[in-house]
């Protein structure tokens, strides 16, 4: 989900790669390289009966297994819910001016 202002025009996948193409040799074009530091991975646990309900699920969706299921889950529900605060944000933001 983009939290990109709606002023701003978004640009399709074939836009943004010919962008980028077009740019590719202009090293004026470009910022300083980000480095980005890995987290390490992290576990979690879940109760016997919750496991087997989410493997269900992951061969239902057809996925590999229940961790990539719940990776995709939890990454769609942690896009709404930022998408969400920062909504709650902007409108908490226009109401005190």
């Amino acid at each position: 989900m983009s939290t990109r202002s709606k002023t701003k025009k978004m640009l399709s996948e074939k836009d943004i790669d010919r962008l980028v193409v077009a740019q590719a040799n202009d090293d004026s074009a470009w910022g300083k390289p980000v480095r980005v530091q890995r987290t390490k991975p992290t576990s979690l646990s879940l109760p016997a009966d919750l496991a087997a309900r989410a493997a269900f699920l992951a061969r239902l969706h057809r996925k590999a297994s229940a961790g990539e299921w719940l990776r995709h889950i939890i990454q769609e529900r942690v896009e709404l819910e930022e998408a969400d605060f920062i909504g709650a944000k902007h409108d908490l933001a226009t109401k005190t001016r």
